[in-house]
């Protein structure tokens, strides 16, 4: 049995322990945030809330939770996310296989890289890309959400690097058991591709969820906002146009600071419970072993 050295015992405590000290800091400004949604409106105001809420109440959770607005906006989000992720995999997926291979197999591939390249690089601008969705109908549809980002360079980029990186011998295999660049693609790439894949999915899932400044500009009423735009309407806007009647007297219970705090963890929890799914994938060692010598 081989022993550790002193030296590396240290090593490894120290390492350990500055990681814990990392991610505590990473941990304690969402405790904070929890906190103060918990905590009373004059308390969170006076600044005594640190790491645990202060004469604790519901009031914030209880007044963005019971709106009907609040929930219409969030169906609309889940609308989004879903499809927008789904279009994003899949459109991803089929240009970044062919992107993938060799010149010699993909006669094209280097003019339409760079084609793709060059869209990162310069843009036309909030004018025209908002011309470009009101001219093709999209405008106040949940597409106007999903079709514009639909493809995002920097991802496809991540693939097919992933994909090239990939053995030979197993794409040939395919190929030698009577299956083309279909059969090559679903039974041999997506399956080794799950970490890259699983990446991709948490990004478009973030940047969907987060996204509120598209849903301001290409929705024409507030009944069809996503979450992150409706709630940047009411909170950061403090928009009382969008505020009922019956909500008026909570508004003396609720501080903007109470508000936003549980506007953050509602915004940050469906991310909280989907990451640790997707965690799991983001190992690349699986496709180790899958060739033999």
């Amino acid at each position: 049995m081989q022993t550790v050295s002193l030296g590396r015992r240290m090593f490894l405590v120290l390492t350990y322990t500055f990681l814990c000290f990392l991610a505590l800091l990473c941990l304690f400004p969402l405790i904070h945030v929890l906190a103060i949604s918990f905590s009373s409106s004059h308390e969170a105001a006076a600044g005594t809330v640190k790491f645990w809420p202060v004469d604790f109440t519901i009031q914030s959770y209880t007044y963005i939770l019971r709106k009907p607005e609040f929930l219409r906006s969030f169906v609309v989000t889940i609308e989004r996310v879903i499809l927008g992720t789904s279009l994003s995999m899949i459109l991803t997926l089929l240009m970044a296989y062919p992107l993938s291979k060799e010149t010699k197999v993909f006669k094209l591939r280097t003019y339409y890289v760079w084609y793709f390249v060059f869209t990162i690089l310069f843009g036309g601008g909030l004018i025209p890309w908002y011309m470009t969705i009101k001219f093709t109908g999209l405008l106040n549809t949940i597409w106007a959400l999903v079709l514009p980002g639909g493809v995002a360079v920097f991802h496809i980029i991540l693939l097919l690097n992933f994909f090239r990186g990939l053995p030979k011998e197993l794409e040939e295999a395919v190929f030698i058991d009577g299956s083309g660049h279909w059969g090559a693609l679903w039974k041999i790439y997506v399956p080794l591709s799950m970490p890259a894949l699983a990446t991709i999915a948490l990004f478009t899932i973030v940047h969907h969820w987060n996204s509120w400044f598209d849903g301001l500009l290409l929705m024409n009423s507030p009944e069809k906002y996503p979450l992150s735009s409706y709630l940047q309407t009411i909170i950061i806007d403090n928009n009382l146009a969008n505020v009922r009647d019956e909500d008026i007297s909570s508004l003396a219970e609720v501080s903007d600071r109470t508000a936003k705090a549980a506007q953050i963890f509602l915004g940050a929890l469906p991310i909280l419970l989907i990451y640790p799914f997707l965690q799991r994938f983001f190992v690349k060692g699986i496709i180790l072993g899958s060739v033999k010598e």
